[in-house]
């Protein structure tokens, strides 16, 4: 099975740890998010992986060849000359993915979580999406809006008020659900990416443009644990929760 990882940031919320190292080899109790993140991925029978570089790359080139890949294949989309956010990151890396009819799953470098990767993917697979989006009720500023089958319809910051798409109108039907840094991609998503999808771009604007053509699922998990180790103060909270969640 293919999948992504998010792993090309600045990680900026980490400095000063990042102005020597990129954040996917920030050690987590003791392991690189990307070593953890890799070997979920291949516990859950992901073997093909691609993983974007921009951030010092090079020092996960040599950690990816000094470790042989943990057992896996993985492809480089190489974005040290143009960091391309996560929309443009997927588009970048299109070359892997979109000459297949198998789905693939994004995974961010940063998150930690007690999701079932297999039971997320089938989830795809049986409702037939061009995407499908990890989603929980955890309180965040910024919430995605799914009308009652869990059908994508937009986005609301809570601070500023402000909603995406433009003109949408906001009522109480809305399910408001926090994002989780997951999502599984049918390759049929590309051809949604047309001439305007270029450059760096945001995925969740590119799912604000594009849920209103055709479906874009959630999939809430009501017991989900997560924890974005992207973050100083939840750095110190990971040794904690990989042993109570048995990761």
């Amino acid at each position: 099975m293919k999948a992504m990882i998010f792993a090309a940031g600045l990680g900026t919320r980490l400095k000063p740890i990042t102005d020597h190292i990129p954040k996917a080899l920030v050690p987590v109790a003791g392991k690189p998010m990307l070593e953890r993140v890799i070997l979920k991925l291949k516990a859950a029978g992901f073997d093909d992986i691609v993983i974007n570089i921009h951030h010092f790359g090079e020092q996960i080139i040599d950690f990816l060849r000094l470790n042989n890949n943990f057992g896996v294949t993985i492809h480089l989309s190489d974005e040290r000359d143009m960091l391309l956010d996560t929309g443009g990151g997927i588009q970048k890396a299109r070359a892997y993915f979109e000459k297949s009819s198998e789905p693939f799953l994004i995974h961010n470098v940063d998150i930690l979580s007690n999701v079932d990767l297999n039971d997320f993917y089938n989830a795809h697979l049986q409702n037939k999406s061009v995407a499908t989006l990890l989603v929980s009720e955890r309180k965040t500023s910024r919430y995605l809006l799914f009308n009652k089958q869990l059908k994508l319809r937009g986005w609301i910051n809570k601070k500023t008020s402000e909603i995406k798409p433009k003109g949408l109108p906001y009522n109480n039907d809305y399910l408001e659900y926090a994002f989780d840094g997951i999502h599984v991609l049918s390759p049929d998503i590309y051809r949604y990416m047309d001439e305007q999808w270029k450059g760096a771009f945001s995925i969740i604007d590119f799912y604000m443009d594009t849920c209103q053509k055709t479906d874009i699922t959630g999939y809430l998990k009501k017991d989900l644990h997560l924890l974005d180790i992207g973050k100083p103060e939840t750095l110190v909270e990971a040794e904690q929760f990989i042993n109570n969640e048995q990761l």
